[in-house]
């Protein structure tokens, strides 16, 4: 994994139920909170149209924060039949227990999802593939 440092910057503190896109309009409201600061890296853009996500561990952040941060991990998603893989950022290397917390989160997070995109008549598979 690359210890290049990446800018982040943060649509979802830890701890909110608000789900916002790039343009910092509300995309969702989560039925639980993220365990997670989950935010995208400026100037990328994935298959999905999108700027590359970005889950940053350790205390919460504020909407909007600009953050330096460095990858430890990327893991592999799929929405809508688009793939959407998300790096994941932390000071230190993940233990295996940020591991299982991750994949917790991305598993209960593409149910959410597939409900959201059926919801909205988007087409193809929703999931969480694992660890890249």
């Amino acid at each position: 994994m690359t210890e290049e440092a990446l800018l982040v910057v943060i649509d979802v503190p830890r701890g909110s139920f608000v789900k916002r896109g790039d343009d910092r309009t509300v995309d969702f409201l989560s039925p639980f909170p993220c365990p997670f600061n989950y935010g995208h890296v400026p100037g990328t853009l994935a298959e999905d149209g999108e700027a590359l996500d970005a889950v940053v561990l350790g205390p919460r952040l504020r909407p909007g924060t600009r953050t330096i941060v460095t990858p430890r991990a990327r893991i592999d998603f799929v929405d809508a039949g688009r793939s959407d893989p998300k790096w994941i950022c932390a000071p230190a290397p993940l233990s295996p227990f940020q591991r299982i917390q991750v994949s917790g989160f991305f598993r209960g997070y593409a149910v959410a999802k597939r409900w959201i995109n059926r919801f909205r008549g988007h087409q193809g598979p929703t999931r969480y593939l694992g660890w890249l």
